[in-house]
């Protein structure tokens, strides 16, 4: 119930403004202004509550408390190591960052391309903040976290280790925004091993709040010259790395001075004049602020000495960034990544705008976690969203017509889980065309046997375990059904699925509607037989009512001779639910019309529980729930399937009768008792605090 609460307040902070970069959401509800006034007024130092500094922050396992390489590991504040500590010296430079011991070259190759771009870094690096007079220990740092900016509040107590700082520095040793940057993001992500290996485009993507793409050079478009060009105009993200082909390879140099499995951030592209021809080249930068590339276009090479001296940068500096020709560049590196901006983080109004739908979801085990095409019998279970293209491409150069979209899909959280054994998991999505019947719809949850007799019309280029898979396509006009999936079923797991648009596009969850056709199967009195009326003669007792212990023991008593189905029992709460619905008089007892109906009623549960009972098992798993709930006449959203599988469901994903009887009396009064207050019909009611924890009680 409080993560159902949760989920409400958040919808409506976000609905309010909250999450955006200038409205950010106060990570651990820390208030930096107000946290650095109180420390000012008391003249102390903010030591972080929440990120105390000791093991735990430092990892779980390579960084954990008992590992060598935490040995020795001492906490200091700037101050406490240089004479004359500094935020920021000059500007933030892509020199100010270099790795420490930590694996988490991916995460400074995409903060050295931050600096290239100001408006960008000054939405995460806020420049309210130094050792000058304010100064109070307390820094903050801002960062796109799944759909929402995020203000995280930090202490500036350092791991060192022998008097130097045992991860991200700068080269001058006095300027420290990129070490507690680091600290931020270690923070937010549970510790600083979490960081440990990763993609340049997870820190892209959380600095800017773009979709990043990915690029495999050997099969590169004939236009990636010109498409890196464009981007880095355009203040896109971009990074580079050659893979490895084993464990040995990981960070070995080669003979040219390139380190495998390092992430690099491209920091410039450029054509010169050399020997009567234009050269293309690419400037790269590798993150440990040393180790260069030493072939042709590297610093003092041959080649720049046939280059005019007004189209030389310096090229002689030892500062981890260099030159290389493009070919070269192509032949050496593997991947490639880029991080389009949102319009929002574009300021210029040179740059081409493109349109951003976005929008959450979760996949629940045993409700809404369908796993990908592999499994036809639950992938429909999958959330199902829906987009619109309307407008073709404004491109007169290319022959290929269509609509550019890039659809992206992030799983949430993953890293924070961790320390407790868990990862990312593997992870895609499909793309159909939405019948011409659903066009314009939105309550629609395309069934089991759409996706049995229809093909996929695109898909993501691959299932992986990475945070983000996003893909680029060019579709026809129409409309399209996305529907996201981890490889395999009944993982759970958060996500949020985007779609980046050259024209204006839309996006809506495609979703069953919330409501029932309950049939009113009342049996008067006059109707019950009487074979009937005898047997609930001798049942009820002098009373001639049947309370809730008097049914337990009833129809504990009827199931325990059958062999079809297995159930532990009726309990008395489902007892009470039944008794709740079906007493009229109020007088928590059921006279013999209101037994008779609910006789009927299970009757009739009975039938729909074993005809869902494919495998013959005598019991219901959670997706066969789903279709059980449906032929019993309820139409159910995805959240409402997940929340009955939570509730109903055992570990193993299983329903038992008497589970199954309990949930679908309580979905009948549910229903009932709204419709009953609704006299308008107007999908909408209200109730004090009174009535409602009348109905919540029952």
């Amino acid at each position: 119930m409080a993560g159902v609460a949760s989920t409400l307040a958040k919808k409506r902070a976000l609905a309010a403004g909250f999450g955006t970069n200038a409205n950010a959401v106060k990570y651990l509800n820390q208030n930096f202004h107000s946290l650095r006034t109180e420390c000012l007024n008391r003249r102390e130092l903010f030591c972080d509550p929440t990120f105390p500094a000791g093991p735990e922050c430092l990892g779980f396992n390579e960084l954990g408390p008992r590992s060598y390489k935490t040995r020795g590991v001492q906490w200091k504040r700037p101050g406490e190591f240089t004479s004359r500590p500094e935020f920021i010296i000059g500007g933030a430079r892509r020199t100010d960052i270099c790795q420490g011991s930590l694996g988490d070259c991916w995460l400074l190759a995409a903060i050295a391309s931050l600096t290239l771009n100001e408006d960008v870094l000054s939405r995460v690096v806020p420049s309210d903040q130094g050792f000058g007079d304010n100064y109070a220990g307390i820094f903050h740092f801002q960062f796109w976290q799944f759909g929402e900016w995020v203000d995280v509040v930090i202490d500036d107590r350092l791991p060192t280790k022998d008097g130097e700082l045992l991860f991200v520095h700068s080269a001058t040793g006095s300027e420290f925004w990129s070490a507690l940057l680091e600290k931020a993001y270690a923070k937010i992500n549970g510790c600083y091993e979490a960081l440990s290996g990763g993609s340049t485009t997870e820190g892209f993507e959380d600095f800017t709040g773009g979709i990043a793409e990915m690029y495999e050079l050997k099969s590169a478009p004939a236009t990636m010259f010109h498409i890196i060009k464009k981007a880095l105009e355009s203040g896109a993200l971009l990074g580079c790395s050659i893979d490895i082909t084993s464990a040995a390879d990981s960070e070995a140099v080669t003979h040219q001075k390139l380190v495998k499995g390092h992430a690099y951030s491209v920091t410039g592209a450029s054509e010169v004049n050399y020997r009567g021809r234009k050269e293309k080249l690419i400037r790269v930068r590798n993150p440990w602020g040393q180790v260069e590339w030493t072939g042709a276009w590297s610093d003092n090479s041959s080649e720049w000495n046939n280059v005019n001296a007004s189209e030389r940068e310096n090229v002689k500096a030892e500062d981890g960034e260099f030159w290389m020709s493009f070919p070269d560049f192509k032949r050496h590196y593997s991947c490639l990544e880029i991080c389009t901006l949102t319009p929002d983080t574009i300021t210029s109004d040179q740059v081409k705008h493109w349109s951003v739908c976005k929008f959450d979801g979760s996949w629940r085990r045993g409700s809404t976690a369908g796993g990908c095409r592999n499994n036809p019998y639950t992938f429909w279970m999958n959330p199902q969203f829906k987009i619109r293209l309307e407008e073709e491409d404004d491109d007169p150069d290319d022959n290929d017509v269509g609509c550019s979209v890039v659809i992206g899909l992030i799983q949430k959280n993953r890293r924070k889980l961790r320390k407790a054994g868990e990862d990312m998991h593997t992870i895609g999505y499909a793309i159909y065309e939405v019948p011409s019947q659903f066009h314009g719809q939105k309550e629609v949850h395309l069934s089991k046997e759409y996706f049995l007799t229809h093909a996929q019309k695109a898909r993501s280029e691959t299932f992986i375990n990475l945070r983000e898979v996003s893909t680029r396509f060019k579709l026809p006009p129409g409309e399209y059904l996305i529907v996201p999936s981890t490889f395999e079923p009944h993982k759970n797991g958060d996500f949020c699925v985007r779609v980046f648009s050259e024209k204006q596009s839309e996006m809506q969850i495609c979703d069953d509607p919330v409501e029932a056709d309950i049939e009113d199967d009342t049996v008067s009195e006059d109707e019950v037989d009487a074979g009937f009326r005898g047997l609930f003669t001798k049942l009820a007792g002098e009373d001639m009512e049947i309370s809730a212990c008097e049914l337990k023991t009833i129809l504990n008593k009827i199931v325990a001779k059958r062999t079809d189905i297995k159930t532990d029992g009726f309990s008395l709460e489902t007892c009470k639910t039944m008794v709740n619905l079906m007493d009229d008089s109020g007088n928590g007892k059921l006279g013999l019309s209101e037994f008779a109906t609910l006789w009927k009623k299970i009757q009739k549960y009975l039938a729909i529980y074993k005809k869902n009972d494919m495998d013959e098992s005598g019991c219901m798993s959670t997706p066969e729930m789903r279709m059980a709930l449906k032929e019993a006449g309820f139409s159910l959203d995805n959240s409402l399937h997940q929340l009955l599988a939570a509730r109903y469901g055992d570990m193993d994903m299983v329903i038992d009768f008497d589970s199954f009887v309990a949930c679908l009396m309580r979905l009948e009064m549910m229903f009932k008792i709204f419709k009953r207050i609704d006299a308008h019909k107007s999908g909408f009611i209200e109730l004090d605090l009174l009535r409602w924890l009348s109905f919540a009680m029952i």
